[in-house]
């Protein structure tokens, strides 16, 4: 049975959507092909005629998570115009992100797994870690350009390394005194 354009499109999305989250959830070597496949509801030996490898989808899901990663900041910052960085580290900073990875930031779930896999995923990660500190440099104090993106970068690294450690220890208390502690510590 022939499948129309439209119908390959939207097999596509499903499983750039499902490798984007497992990938968050599972780490890039923690699911293979048929698992992504099976999870976007669609059979292994489809995936070949909508990516050339794993790597490839890898890179794209990966421009779809920072995307809307991106998006959220957008509309928290434009629901809290007065306080948008408040806004983002308080979602960030939460026990719903420790709780949901795969929904979460892409940078904080897959980072270190991310200096490990090929150029196109490195330049993804590149591309959308340029773009987000675009977005915080024009949110956070500062006199100059310069000193807003050295907040920005300061900012951003403080509440991924915040999320990794919080999400890592088995003490809901310290997990929670983690993201406080970090929360307290922004230019807010």
């Amino acid at each position: 049975m022939r499948v129309t354009r439209e119908q390959a499109a939207e097999n596509r999305e499903r499983i750039v959507q499902a490798a984007a989250k497992l990938f968050r959830e599972r780490g890039f070597d923690g699911i293979g092909v048929a698992d992504l496949m099976k999870s976007a509801g669609l059979t292994h030996g489809g995936f070949y005629g909508h990516f050339r490898s794993k790597d490839d989808l890898a890179a794209e899901a990966c421009a779809r998570a920072l995307e809307k990663s991106v998006e959220k900041w957008d509309r928290l910052a434009t629901e809290s115009p007065d306080d948008p960085l408040g806004a983002i580290a308080g979602s960030y900073l939460s026990q719903t992100h420790i709780d949901k990875p795969g929904s979460g930031c892409l940078i904080a779930a897959l980072g270190p797994d991310v200096a490990r896999q090929g150029k196109s995923v490195r330049r993804t990660m590149t591309e959308g870690l340029r773009t987000m500190m675009e977005r915080l440099t024009g949110w956070v104090p500062g006199k100059s350009k310069a000193e807003r993106r050295r907040s920005a970068i300061a900012s951003y690294a403080a509440m991924v390394g915040a999320m990794v450690m919080a999400r890592g220890v088995d003490d809901p208390d310290l997990a929670d005194e983690i993201l406080q502690t970090v929360l307290a510590s922004l230019p807010l």
